[in-house]
């Protein structure tokens, strides 16, 4: 949990051949709809350039420590990417995080080992935000 008591999400996504823009829109929609609630962990917050040999070590590691940080990370499997699947298999066997994954793909063209180590794939990025809300916003009783 951050100093202010929510929980981290980590934002899981390919980064590394793709388009920034499209890198960064989902991301902005997560923050959009889930930072009055969390504490929103970016990798795109920093400036590192992949393919640059003397930023690749500090890239994994930062990327690795917020995931430690994490209490849920929310992955973006619009494609396959090893680095997200390094974070997500990293993030599930590891350190036991709850993972929530949103997903164009069917069931069946999900790597099985996606399936085995995201604890939800939901269908849209909507659906993964409303799973997070519904299951870890404190509901206050009136």
């Amino acid at each position: 949990m951050s100093d202010n008591g929510s929980k981290r999400i980590y934002l899981c996504g390919p980064i590394m051949d793709e388009t920034e823009g499209k890198a960064v829109e989902w991301r902005q929609m997560a923050h959009e709809k889930l930072g009055d609630n969390f504490t929103i962990l970016d990798p795109m917050r920093r400036n590192f350039k992949d393919r640059e040999v003397d930023s690749a070590n500090e890239i994994v590691e930062f990327d690795l420590q917020d995931v430690r940080d994490a209490d849920i990370v929310l992955v973006n499997y619009s494609k396959n990417s090893i680095g997200t699947s390094m974070e997500v298999f990293y993030a599930s066997n590891d350190l036991k995080r709850f993972v929530v994954a949103f997903s164009p793909f069917p069931f069946k063209e999900c790597s099985p080992w996606m399936v085995r180590f995201c604890t939800k794939i939901l269908p849209t990025l909507e659906d993964a935000v409303d799973y997070i809300n519904e299951h870890f916003v404190l509901q206050h009783k009136v």
